[in-house]
């Protein structure tokens, strides 16, 4: 490697680790907003959507601990413990969103929820294109697949927001728990893609 490449790589890792940090930050505020307002409107899909926040917690943390190193082992170590978060997620949402359904319970309105997934939506598309092109420009995996899960998250943002906007604008409660199985589709979305490369 020369010295230019070797220096162009760590301009990389450093953006990769910039981008990491930023996730990390928006998901740890995320997390404590969106369990204020889940619980205030009893929404299944903010709830949903807040512990979507802790798993990217989590799988940024992993992102930041295989960029530190290096290795096989530790990128497939890094690829399942992301792919086991995410189908966690989705059995609870599977059991809450079927719950909520089934005994047809109406969330309130949250407008600081409308807000925040709106905001977040955009924050994390624009980080997940971030992601992607480092993680592909470094030749690494495990942060391609994690611009992959910050895509989603952004995906999951706007979701969540429809059903929070029909609840709100056309009285549709049962939008909220339907937000909530298409987070359970993306989670399993990803959790096949990561342990079968489908």
């Amino acid at each position: 490697m020369t010295a230019v490449d070797a220096s162009g790589r760590g301009a990389l890792l450093r953006r990769g680790f910039w981008l990491e940090y930023v996730t990390l930050a928006w998901n740890v505020v995320g997390t404590v907003v969106l369990a204020v307002v889940a619980i205030a409107a009893g929404s299944v899909a903010l709830a949903g959507f807040g512990l979507d926040s802790v798993i990217e917690i989590g799988a940024s943390t992993v992102v930041i601990w295989e960029l530190a190193g290096s290795g096989e082992t530790r990128q497939r170590l890094a690829m399942r413990l992301i792919g086991g978060a995410f189908g966690a997620l989705a059995v609870y949402l599977l059991v809450q969103s079927t719950w909520v359904l089934v005994i047809g319970y109406h969330p309130h309105h949250s407008p600081l929820g409308i807000i925040w997934t709106g905001v977040t939506a955009v924050v994390m598309f624009v980080l997940a294109a971030g992601k992607t092109r480092t993680g592909a420009a470094l030749g690494n995996p495990v942060l391609r697949t994690e611009g992959r899960v910050t895509f989603v998250d952004g995906l999951l943002a706007t979701a969540v927001l429809l059903g929070l906007l029909l609840n709100l604008l056309v009285g549709f409660w049962w939008a909220d728990p339907v937000a909530g199985y298409v987070l359970v589709y993306y989670a399993l979305k990803e959790v096949r893609e990561i342990f079968t490369g489908a």
